[in-house]
């Protein structure tokens, strides 16, 4: 692959509308258990990025006849839940944690053999955290010694058998990972977390027939529980603008003076909106404008105009409800006044780089007190910008788009090497950027 390179001009103001492209999750889900209802699924809005298109060729590699995606439209054409047809080779989930931790779950009650694959940063991404449950399951699973990929995944002549889990940590995929398994198991399966984290696997499973039942334990934990063996029935599906995409749209207008921007069409679904309520609290000046609802899933118009921001303790309540925008609320606090501290955020050290001290090592290239922790940072704001930075992004697309965000504060152009990951999650991100008032430039070598 190339080496893709963003150089981004010192400055700006961001204003306009924009609509940033279809969420991510429910792109994944969206073809997960349209492949598993009976009947014809359409889905419109669909994210056409290299993550949710590893789902898509997944289940086409299992035989399931899959037209598009076209202009976001994909039909997906249901084989129920006993239709999924042995793959030729290994399934490559490039670098998606979703497609392969989701998929495990779904994999692990098939009654064929099957090995998942993944780019090199995926295969450094823990899998016991799935692997664990689904073998207290009954599932038979192989992964490399350091419970990495790749994962063998043994065809079982038997249903799974229920489970009660407790989550060790609060992990939206694990949820997804256990209850999608619970399909294929006898009884009642449940998945208990320590916090909340984003219940769309639930809300779209309820969509499609499957009841699933959520209820608030005591001290922010959550429980969901299904039955196994029933349907899925085929239906159709909008999929909102990806609230982890706007936010750095959200960031941009909160830090750069005279800022005034619209995003469209964005999922507001409440495990999602950590983003905003962060945001809130250290003074930014967000509206949210027509809402309404769209297959299950809150939607709105989100319109931020700059006001000046202060630095906060950020309440651990909303780590997992910001998991995603921390790279780019890091930003936000480098230019806010005073000190932001982040605790309980320890999962951020196992995503597609350690996003801890890959963003303190950027933001200190840039001339900000950034001091990373075991599980967060604590960052010093206010404009001590150098000259000339270059930053390495080690290949994780959050990382190089948040610091794209960082040129607002600059004084002087930021280089951000290793981009072409940005590919798989917001194919248009430089456009959009451009369009709103950045100056960013696209350099391969």
């Amino acid at each position: 692959m190339a080496n893709v390179k963003f150089k981004v001009q010192a400055g700006g103001t961001v204003k306009g509308r924009v609509r940033v492209p279809g969420d991510k999750s429910i792109s994944h889900r969206s073809i997960m258990l349209g492949a598993l209802a009976e009947g014809t699924t359409t889905v419109t809005g669909f994210l056409e990025g290299a993550d949710a298109l590893a789902t898509l060729q997944a289940f086409r590699d299992m035989g399931v006849q899959i037209e598009g995606p076209e202009n976001g439209n994909v039909t997906i054409h249901g084989v129920g839940l006993r239709g999924l047809k042995k793959p030729e080779k290994p399934m490559d989930m490039g670098n998606s944690g979703t497609s392969t931790r989701l998929l495990a779950g779904i994999l692990a009650g098939q009654d064929f053999d099957c090995t998942l694959i993944g780019d090199a940063s995926l295969s450094k991404r823990p899998m016991k955290r799935v692997t664990d449950p689904l073998a207290l399951m009954g599932a038979q699973l192989e992964t490399s010694e350091g419970g990495t990929l790749p994962m063998v995944i043994k065809g079982q002549g038997q249903p799974l058998k229920a489970i009660d889990y407790t989550l060790p940590m609060a992990s939206a995929q694990v949820k997804s990972c256990v209850l999608l398994a619970g399909l294929f198991a006898d009884g009642q399966t449940c998945a208990t977390e320590p916090a909340p984290t984003r219940d769309h696997t639930e809300r779209m499973l309820n969509g499609f027939g499957y009841q699933v039942n959520s209820e608030k334990l005591d001290n922010q934990r959550m429980k969901a529980c299904l039955q196994g063996g029933g349907k899925l029935t085929a239906c159709h599906i909008d999929v909102p603008s990806d609230i982890s995409s706007a936010a750095f749209f959200m960031a941009a207008a909160a830090i750069a003076k005279d800022s005034d921007l619209v995003i469209e069409h964005v999922g507001m679904n409440p495990t999602r909106i950590g983003v905003i309520e962060i945001l809130k609290l250290m003074g930014a000046d967000i509206t949210l404008e027509n809402p309404h609802e769209v297959g299950g899933e809150p939607v709105a118009d989100v319109h931020i105009r700059y006001a000046p921001l202060k630095g906060i303790e950020i309440p651990e309540e909303l780590v997992a409800l910001a998991i995603d925008e921390f790279p780019v609320l890091f930003v936000v606090a480098a230019s806010a006044e005073g000190k932001t501290v982040l605790t309980g955020a320890e999962e951020l050290r196992v995503k597609e780089s350690d996003r801890i001290q890959v963003m303190a090592d950027a933001l200190q290239a840039v001339g900000i007190d950034a001091q990373p922790t075991s599980d967060g940072m604590i960052i010093n704001g206010g404009k001590q910008s150098k000259q000339n930075a270059v930053i390495e992004s080690h290949h994780d697309h959050r990382i190089s788009m948040a610091m794209t965000v960082a040129g607002l504060f600059a004084s002087d152009e930021i280089v951000i090497d290793d981009c072409a990951n940005v590919n798989t999650s917001f194919p248009i991100f430089v456009d959009l950027m451009n369009q709103v008032g950045l100056q960013v430039e696209v350099i391969s070598e």
